[in-house]
């Protein structure tokens, strides 16, 4: 069973959703609306306590680095591809092809993004660090506004 919560944030109303086993999903608004939770799950905060508990304390600049176990369902190179995300310093940056590099693979940048773009976790995996080469914001499932403002809020606390 997949328990959903939703969450206020600085980036909008957030849906969380896992079980006792880990964290399963983080989705941004869209458009303003918060997403939906898929029919079978179940709302109820209690599984994702901790979860909750460490997203507040990030948002509140406490938080640098998250301790929750997750439940990736993704393919081998995205699932290295977001292991190489995690290791991305707070506060700080990194290109798709700085990534592709840090994974072994320094021709895979365009896969590196397609990769990070179905990160289905973001924050805790911080698929927001990634920049384009020419250090200008690229793509971003929440939105660039949203990765500009999660970006200022690592430099405010850094």
């Amino acid at each position: 069973m997949i328990y959903y919560q939703y969450m206020k944030s600085p980036v909008g109303k957030l849906l969380v959703a896992g079980n006792n086993k880990g964290l399963h999903l983080i989705n941004f608004p869209i458009e303003g609306k918060p997403s939906l939770p898929e029919s079978e799950w179940k709302e109820n905060p209690k599984p994702l306590q901790e979860a909750l508990r460490q997203l507040e304390a990030y948002f509140a600049g406490k938080l640098k680095t998250f301790s929750l176990s997750l439940c990736l369902n993704v393919s081998p190179f995205q699932k290295k591809v977001l292991t190489a995300l995690r290791r991305v310093p707070y506060g700080e940056t990194v290109s798709y092809g700085e990534l592709a590099k840090n994974i072994g693979n320094p021709k895979a940048s365009r896969a590196v993004g397609q990769a990070n773009a179905r990160n289905p976790i973001p924050i805790v995996i911080p698929c927001h660090r990634v920049i384009g080469s020419s250090g200008k914001l690229t793509g971003f499932g929440g939105g660039i506004a949203v990765k500009q403002s999660l970006l200022d809020l690592e430099q405010q606390y850094r």
